[in-house]
């Protein structure tokens, strides 16, 4: 039976008008602008020595690479919370499985450069392991461990979702489940028996694809792939909400029972862009690792996943550059205070999130609109 004309649950004429001058020509040339500096300042860092004027540290562009890594992951929150109304708070799981992935490779890169010079990492030496399990085989060639990262959080958020879905589980329900899932998975890799590191997980590592990890030039080609990964998955992300498809998930967000009455079934409407958004999630962790240059089950906390949250709330929810204007907002203020106020950032967190909601709905990207409507003539 063919559905019928879907019509009432598109986003309100004000909301549609909202993203059409968010995507219109300036923006995209505020953002084309936008990306040619943040590119151009690894060469800055390559091309000038320290103390010339126009010298960029590398500690600066291993943060920016770190910040770049948090915007792609609250991209890809955005895409099931701002479009198709569905809240995780464990989307940090995902960002740590494509950590975990990537970072099995980069364990064997190191081979006997290790503490005990032994072909097998240097916990499983200490533990007194003979061999490597047999889920980490073939993870010393890169591209298999490139396909881990982008299977293992999709295959887990499709059958998860599947399941969930299926079951009509929404609203604060999903986000407690997926909340004990993330925080079951960090109680098991924080095992030593599970062959990733228990509570140290992965770390020292020493090459990637031959190469120095350390060095500049491969910082700035890392920092380079990485801005190009948050660059594409931005357009896939608008091409997604901006087809049909995304009509449907906006509409399951505002009506997800007038929906199933106009013949429509959301079930794979929202698995599709829940998997999708848990591989881009899995994307930004496995291009957070080498950069970091370390991943632990900490990543996976309900914690972190709340941060996303906050990310995503900060910048505007449902607008695809709020997320990444507000992960690089609130991890440079984050950068800032705990090295004036260490002790204090959790609260001022909190803050933040509260007068956000109270003030800000929109979030900052709201804010900038609704000051540049102001500023125009009438």
């Amino acid at each position: 039976m063919k559905p019928a004309s879907l019509t009432l649950p598109l986003p309100p004429a004000a909301l549609d008008g909202a993203r059409r001058r968010l995507f219109s020509p300036r923006a995209w040339m505020g953002l084309a602008a936008a990306a040619l500096v943040l590119a151009l300042l690894p060469a800055l860092n390559l091309w000038f020595a320290p103390g010339h004027p126009l010298h960029v540290s590398a500690y600066a562009v291993a943060l920016l690479g770190k910040f770049m890594c948090y915007a792609l992951a609250a991209l890809a929150l955005d895409l099931v919370w701002g479009y198709a109304g569905i809240l995780s708070l464990g989307h940090g799981l995902f960002f740590a499985l494509g950590g975990y992935a990537h970072g099995m490779y980069l364990m064997r890169a190191i081979g006997r450069d290790g503490v005990y010079q032994s072909e097998l990492p240097d916990f499983m030496v200490f533990l007194n392991w003979k061999d490597y399990p047999w889920y980490w085989a073939y993870t010393d060639h890169a591209w298999y461990a490139w396909l881990l990262v982008l299977l293992v959080p999709g295959a887990l958020a499709f059958v998860f979702g599947y399941f969930a879905f299926r079951s009509r589980i929404k609203g604060v329900y999903f986000s407690i489940i997926t909340q004990a899932l993330s925080y079951a998975a960090m109680l098991l890799f924080f095992r030593n028996d599970t062959g990733f590191g228990g509570n140290n997980g992965f770390t020292d590592f020493k090459r990637i694809l031959g190469y120095d990890i350390t060095a500049p030039g491969t910082r700035a080609a890392l920092y380079w792939i990485t801005l190009a990964a948050l660059g594409g998955c931005l357009l896939l992300a608008r091409a997604v909400t901006q087809s049909r498809l995304g009509r449907v998930l906006t509409a399951v967000r505002d009506g997800e029972a007038r929906l199933r009455f106009l013949g429509y079934e959301p079930l794979g409407f929202k698995l599709f862009v829940w998997t999708l958004s848990a591989v881009m999630c899995g994307i930004a962790g496995a291009l957070y690792v080498p950069q970091v240059g370390i991943i632990n089950p900490g990543e996976m906390s309900t914690e972190n996943s709340i941060e996303m949250v906050i990310w995503v709330a900060t910048g505007g929810r449902g607008t695809l550059i709020g997320p990444i204007v507000g992960a690089g907002a609130i991890n440079g203020l984050k950068t800032w205070f705990t090295s004036v106020f260490p002790e204090f950032w959790l609260y001022a967190l909190g803050l933040i999130f509260v007068l956000v909601t109270l003030f800000l709905p929109q979030g900052l990207v709201g804010l900038a609109r609704r000051l540049l409507q102001r500023g125009r003539p009438t």
